[in-house]
């Protein structure tokens, strides 16, 4: 240890040894001893730094190869995908096909499916190719170049792969290009006309909000006195296997507040699994124990799906006794007072076949699936059903939250199975008959999104499978229909 009161010149010239103490050092030391250790310093300072750099290089290196490695393993993925896909479009040809998995190969086999799988197939398969020459010819340089495309002449051919390729241009330019052009035009018409649509929807619901426009009703047909003549309404909860959402849409349809002995709940369960008959059967029972009108149907052939179901039900007698008939599907709670916000309606209006509700979503928070569903379904209801129904008095029934005039229903042929959209057509032939909608923005009925993707990719099938097939089958009568949509 130096002595006490001398300075540090004077240590660093007399070459007293400086030694540094670290409890648990975390990098080592090194002791000086005068200039003589300086020099040394520095020269393995030197060495280290020519040492660091050989270390740099060598991470470098490795950073390299980590890299490359998650490359391959990008790649390896995307051949696994594209390996896979053939295959799952396969299994999705069977599971649309039909219901039994003999039936569905034997459709695969031998019908529209299996031509189907096999175009998509040959598709896929003609496109990777593509892509592979026009990757092959840029590493190669075979681009046409300048403005006008040169083709090269016979001796600026590098072999029989770039003439190959020389030949395919020619061929794309001579008789692909017209097509895909005329193609691509088509798309950008549909795509403005598409944009216009939106835009005069947007325009005509700003003008609803600055006007304040909504359907009213005159007076309070309920007030003390008012002697209103409440009408036989019929209830329907069509339902197939809903053990989670029964109990709580029963019980909604059951506490409506409308004279019980004017309103009848038909639960219409096409359920497959005994146990939840079983436990409909014991919810309707109590709620028939305690007063309410509710009765239980179950049928054995489960032809037409929701649309059999519905006309099941309305070919009962007691139905002639009813002149209106709200439909809730199984996960849809309405309010105590939503017959009384839509009946009333009916009344001093008879070309009026529907009043249409919105719908309110009780799990629309829940996470981003469920959110993105909200904003695409609330411009669906606040833009698109509110303008139709202001201006036009007719729009898509939306198969819930609805109340029909059981008269609109079977002037129109009543539910056809002919189709899987079956509320979609008993709209679009109720307003070739006359009948006008009414959309109720403001009276909501609270239901649920679906939470995974599975669950809405099914929702979406349904949805979407069956307007094309509509569409022909409806286009002949709506070319004919006469159909005046002046509002009285």
């Amino acid at each position: 240890m130096a002595p006490p009161g001398l300075g540090v010149a004077y240590l660093w010239g007399r070459g007293t040894p400086v030694v540094v103490t670290m409890e648990n050092p975390n990098y080592s030391v090194v002791e000086i001893d005068g200039p003589e250790a300086e020099e040394e310093l520095r020269a393995a300072a030197m060495a280290m730094d020519k040492g660091g750099r050989g270390r740099t290089a060598r991470q470098f290196t490795w950073v390299l190869l980590l890299r490359a490695h998650r490359a391959a393993g990008w790649l390896a993925s995307l051949a696994a995908a594209a390996w896979a896909l053939p295959g799952a479009i396969a299994r999705r040809f069977r599971r649309s096909s039909s219901s039994s998995p003999s039936a569905a190969a034997d459709e695969l086999v031998h019908g529209r499916g299996w031509l189907l799988y096999r175009f998509i197939k040959g598709f896929l398969a003609l496109s990777l190719l593509a892509l592979a020459v026009e990757l092959a010819a840029y590493w190669n340089g075979w681009r046409l170049q300048g403005p006008e495309l040169h083709v090269p002449e016979v001796v600026e051919i590098e072999g029989w792969a770039h003439s190959a390729y020389i030949s395919w241009m020619s061929f794309r330019a001579d008789y692909i290009r017209r097509p895909i052009e005329f193609l691509s035009k088509a798309c950008i018409f549909l795509f403005v006309i598409q944009s216009m649509d939106r835009l005069i929807l947007c325009l005509g619901c700003f003008w609803i909000k600055l006007r304040k426009i909504k359907p009213r009703i005159e007076g309070d047909p309920f007030r003390e006195g008012s002697g209103y003549q409440h009408p036989m309404v019929l209830v329907q909860i069509p339902m197939c296997n809903e053990k989670e959402v029964y109990e709580q849409s029963i019980s909604a349809a059951c506490q409506l507040d409308w004279p019980r002995e004017k309103f009848l709940i038909q639960v219409l369960d096409d359920s497959s699994d005994e146990s939840i008959q079983l436990m409909i059967k014991a919810e309707v029972s109590k709620w028939s124990h305690q007063g309410v009108n509710i009765i239980y149907r179950h049928r054995v052939l489960r032809t037409g799906y929701k649309a059999g179901n519905l006309k099941s039900a309305m070919s009962c007698d007691y139905v002639k006794d009813y002149e209106f008939v709200a439909i809730f599907d199984a996960d849809f709670q309405p309010s105590p007072d939503f017959l009384k916000k839509t009946i009333p309606h009916f009344e001093g209006n008879p070309e009026l076949g529907l009043v249409q509700a919105r719908w309110s979503f009780v799990n629309k928070d829940e996470n981003l699936l469920t959110r993105l569903q909200n904003i695409n379904l609330c411009f669906h209801f606040e833009v698109e059903q509110q303008v139709n129904g202001v201006f036009l008095n007719f729009f898509g029934f939306n198969g819930t939250a609805g109340v029909w005039r059981i008269q609109a229903l079977e002037e129109s042929g009543g539910w056809l199975e002919r189709t899987t959209v079956e509320d979609m057509d008993i709209a679009v032939r109720t307003h070739l008959n006359g009948w006008k909608f009414i959309f109720l923005n403001d009276v909501k009925v609270l239901c649920e999104l679906p939470e995974s993707y599975e669950a809405y990719r099914k929702q979406q099938h349904r949805w979407h499978s069956g307007p094309m097939h509509l569409f022909r089958l409806c286009l002949p009568d709506i070319i004919t229909a006469k159909v005046c949509n002046s509002i009285s």
